[in-house]
């Protein structure tokens, strides 16, 4: 009995791995870390360390996932050897606990999506103090967490082709759809050009050391790279895909939300007045007003379609992070996908829950003494994403340079592309993995790791 199943179409594949890549990355960190870090200087240095770093590390990881046709821990015990076998897991790990919080704020999106659609939320008269009550109401926290985690869980159970990839195929379009409906509106709204403006024309005084690292951390989070998602979905590709073009398709797809993300939110910023530094709470603050001010019909309606639209593109990547350790557990201890999946479901939301009473519900968890006095989930989600991420992409490309190698790779990625040996592309994906990934995600990292333990500012 096959236990694992595959894509039945690169256009399968593609939209699957490109939901793993688009979520609450584009669509709610995306517009919050520009609006922090500077508007377009922090988008046009997201967009060259996209091509330059993360492109190559998702060639790299389906490469490793598609030769070796196991999941993350698998692949890597496979190609490099048993040692390896624990930089597989170190991405399971991270894919854990990064779904831990993840669940967490796809269940704020869930719930203002219901508060905002079939209740009075667009009446509110300050929505930064309703925001602050929300995510200290652990009941309510805990109910819409526990429905999207339940959602999660039914479409993984299903399987690869019957769960994630008819998903897929159904919420990716949508979310395009939804996407650009909110843009067309938000454009015409006064002093909307404001927001473009502040978005599209770099303002280059504003790049600092942290605007890059922070370009860096973004597109390892948006991209799903550094945990091994791509390695199991890559798992899952037949030999007759060409991975170089599937991986752009995926790139371009995930930076075409986060561009257009960002046209969305940012004319509906500028039009109300409000500054693009807002932090992590823009979308569930700055919005709602806005969206109150469009009328209670109207209101309701677009209100309610963009935190639909948060809701889909969270969910195309909760069951990609879902399916990395349940690709796990089904390949390396055999153990049914439908247990797997409950098991790991139920671990994952327990894990989440200090994050969940992180926000002022329980003063242990919202002020940790050893980490500046943040939340947990500010930890876990630094921690497992801002760092663990590009330090997962820096020794995968140490794995392939240095173990698998880089003529085995390019043996894989000519199945499917016969072109590929002896062409400008072999020779930028070999360069690029072993020598400019490395060195540099190296540097990044340890500059990320400084900076959120010590504060870069106290070592200049």
């Amino acid at each position: 009995m096959d236990l694992r199943g595959g894509f039945t179409s690169r256009i399968g594949f593609i939209l699957a791995a490109a939901g793993s890549a688009v979520g609450l990355g584009n669509i709610w960190k995306f517009p919050y870390e520009t609006g922090q870090n500077g508007g377009a200087a922090f988008l046009l240095i997201y967009l060259a360390l996209t091509f330059l770093l993360c492109y190559p590390v998702m060639v790299g990881e389906i490469a490793i996932g598609r030769k070796a046709g196991l999941d993350a821990y698998g692949s890597y015990q496979k190609l490099g050897g048993k040692k390896w076998g624990y930089l597989g897991l170190y991405g399971i790990i991270c894919g854990i606990m990064i779904l831990s919080f993840y669940n967490v704020v796809a269940g704020w999106a869930f719930g203002y999506f219901i508060e905002i659609s079939f209740s009075d939320l667009l009446e509110e008269e300050n929505y930064g103090a309703f925001f602050g009550r929300y995510v200290v109401d652990f009941w309510d926290n805990l109910i819409f967490s526990l429905c999207f985690m339940l959602i999660t869980a039914f479409i993984v159970i299903k399987g690869v082709q019957k769960g994630i990839e008819r998903a897929s195929k159904i919420m990716m379009p949508t979310l395009f759809i939804i996407l650009i409906a909110l843009i067309i509106y938000s454009l015409t709204l006064p002093n909307a050009m404001a927001g473009v403006k502040f978005y599209l024309l770099p303002d280059f005084n504003e790049i600092t050391i942290e605007t890059l690292y922070s370009a860096m951390g973004q597109a390892f989070f948006s991209l799903s790279l550094g945990m091994g998602a791509l390695i199991t979905y890559g798992s899952y590709v037949d030999k007759n895909q060409n991975v170089l073009k599937s991986a752009a398709t995926i790139t371009v797809l995930d930076i075409a939300v986060a561009f257009l993300a960002g046209l969305l939110i940012f004319p509906l910023v500028f039009s109300q007045g409000q500054s693009p530094e807002q932090g992590p709470a823009l979308v569930f603050v700055v919005l709602p007003g806005i969206f109150q001010a469009m009328g209670p019909v109207l209101g309701k309606l677009v209100g309610g379609g963009f935190f639909l639209l948060l809701c889909f593109a969270a969910l195309t990547s909760t069951i990609s992070l879902l399916e990395v350790p349940v690709a796990y557990f089904v390949d390396e201890k055999k153990i049914p996908r439908k247990t797997s999946v409950w098991a790991l479901a139920t671990l994952v939301f327990l894990l989440g829950l200090p994050s969940m009473l992180s926000q002022g519900a329980v003063e242990m968890f919202s002020s940790l003494p050893f980490y500046n006095g943040k939340s947990t989930l500010d930890f876990v989600s630094e921690v497992f994403s801002d760092i663990s991420l590009p330090l997962g992409g820096c020794l995968m490309t140490y794995f392939i340079a240095t173990r698998w190698g880089t003529k085995n790779m390019s043996e894989e990625l000519a199945q499917g592309n016969p072109h590929y040996k002896g062409s400008f592309y072999e020779r930028y994906i070999n360069f690029t993995i072993r020598y400019i990934c490395p060195v540099l995600l190296g540097i990044f990292s340890i500059l990320i790791i400084l900076d959120k333990f010590i504060g870069l500012d106290k070592l200049s």
